[in-house]
């Protein structure tokens, strides 16, 4: 669970940064310690050996050198044996094994090497070919052992015919660098174990600004614009900080300046919508009285009057239209569901306009529904309207039966027209939005299908708009069955423009 009380993934933990963090610190730390322990026992393997082998021939120079002006020369092979025998009992401390060889004496049975070791070539020739010292360690059976050849010289310094050979066991030595290395094993847990420690509080302390960041973003996309970071320190942590404070400063201006033009603009359209209202209202009832008396006046007098009386009756539709978008924008519109026959209910709209004769209605019986039937009433005039003078004729509505079972609601309004260009399809819902070029004709305001969708929205439904394969325009109308849950702001007027005379339903976005 994190902080904010949701239950975090597994794998998302696991692939998280914290965990990245400590596991890259610990991979460090392990490469770190992997190649310490080995340089180490590197160099220690090789310093315990060296030393050992340093000593080893330092002792048996020194054991030839004491006992070679002794030997007869030349000697026999008793004299050999004599003197390999003496070599070792000076090195028994060692146990190392001795061979003495002479050029000219054949070499006894008991003069090699005992356990089956044979001397190297190269090692022998280096000794006895240019009488220089040589030692080379081998493996015997998994054992390390070291060889030693020694040319023994003369009183004057020349190369004598005599070489000694000794080979001793280096299992203690070996023994050593074994202990180092189980030492650096049984320590290298506990370092990495260790390790977790400041993995842990590094992740913690990049992690600690970070995580304050995403809550902090978390707030300013639930709209708390104050939300600010508290700066610390000075390294590039802090510098995001301030650039997060400066940026939410800059949104939070930027988005009190956008609410306020909003507002403005809202109740200037309103304002002005309320206000045109009365004199719009006596200019219709004039323009009324003159359409009554147009036949009795000349034609071209006639001719103004009727255009006078269809521009004020566009005016006062477009502010009635203007009025309840602002109620909207101002969540100032009322919601009113009542149970009610949907199919009784769009059969009321078309007689309502006279529009039986020009729309073919299939619609079901008894297909019950809580909505609110003023505002169902806007939403299928407007469509209907819409397919009548933007589309083309015949227009069909029809009523889906729910399936049982089924909570939602569909209702699909039909033209013959020429279809809805693809490029505007996206647009068609959208205010002012015209489209002279996708339609025969655009008389209206743009604001039609824009308040037909804002009436579904209010019911919790959605509204769509496509072109049917055979051709022409279908718009459909997605509701629930139920909407038990009014809005609270009740609107005082509660009428819409478009519901309240017939012809005036038919003015929409033109699309």
């Amino acid at each position: 669970m994190n902080r904010l009380g949701r239950r975090v993934p597994s794998r998302t933990l696991l692939r998280g940064l914290r965990a990245r963090l400590v596991v890259g610190f610990l991979v460090v730390a392990a490469v770190s310690a992997l190649t310490t322990a080995l340089l180490t026992y590197r160099e220690a393997r090789n310093a315990i050996l060296q030393r050992s082998q340093d000593i080893a021939v330092n002792d048996l120079r020194a054991q030839v050198n004491s006992l070679a002006p002794e030997l007869t020369v030349p000697p026999a092979q008793a004299d050999l044996d004599n003197f390999r025998v003496q070599l070792e009992r000076s090195g028994k401390s060692r146990e190392w094994d001795i061979s003495v060889h002479y050029r000219g004496v054949p070499d006894s049975d008991e003069g090699g090497l005992r356990r089956g070791v044979v001397i190297p070539a190269d090692l022998k020739s280096s000794v006895e070919k240019r009488h220089v010292p040589a030692f080379q360690r081998i493996d015997r059976a998994g054992a390390p052992w070291l060889v030693i050849g020694m040319p023994v010289r003369q009183s004057d310094g020349q190369a004598s015919a005599l070489s000694v050979y000794a080979q001793l066991p280096l299992s203690a030595e070996e023994a050593n660098v074994e202990a180092l290395v189980s030492a650096a094993q049984r320590g290298a847990l506990p370092v990495l174990i260790l390790a977790v420690i400041p993995a842990l509080l590094a992740a913690r302390g990049v992690l600690r600004p970070v995580r304050g960041l995403r809550q902090a973003a978390g707030r300013i996309a639930e709209g708390k614009l104050d939300t600010r970071l508290e700066v610390k320190g000075a390294d590039e942590l802090a510098d995001l900080s301030r650039t997060f404070n400066d940026m939410a400063a800059r949104l939070e201006e930027s988005m009190a300046e956008l609410r306020r033009l909003e507002a403005n603009s809202r109740r200037f359209a309103a304002d002005v919508s309320h206000e045109l209202r009365t004199p719009l209202a006596a200019m219709t009832a004039v323009t009324d009285v003159l359409d009554e008396d147009a036949d009795s006046l000349d034609p071209d007098t006639a001719s103004a009057v009727r255009l006078i009386s269809q521009e004020t009756g566009k005016l006062a539709r477009m502010v009635e239209d203007l009025m309840e978008v602002s109620r909207f924008d101002a969540g100032a519109a009322a919601l009113h569901p009542d149970e009610v026959d949907v199919g009784e209910t769009i059969r009321k709209t078309l007689q309502a306009r006279a529009w039986q004769k020009r729309v073919t209605a299939e619609l079901p019986d008894d297909v019950r529904a809580r909505l609110d039937p003023r505002r169902l009433d806007v939403v299928v005039a407007n469509l209907v309207g819409n397919a009548l003078h933007h589309g083309g004729e015949p227009v069909r509505v029809v009523l889906h039966a729910p399936e049982p079972g089924a909570d939602r609601l569909l209702i699909e309004v039909f033209d013959s027209g020429p279809g809805i260009d693809p490029e505007v399809l996206p647009h068609v819902f959208e205010r002012f939005y015209k489209a002279d070029s996708a339609r025969a004709r655009s008389e209206g305001s743009g604001l039609g299908l824009a308040i037909a969708m804002e009436n579904v929205r209010l019911h919790g439904g959605t509204m769509r708009a496509a072109n049917c394969p055979e051709g022409g325009a279908v718009f459909t109308v997605d509701l629930p069955l139920r909407h038990d849950e009014p809005n609270e702001t009740a609107d005082a007027e509660g009428a819409d423009a478009t519901s309240a005379a017939g012809p005036r339903t038919a003015k929409e976005n033109d699309v």
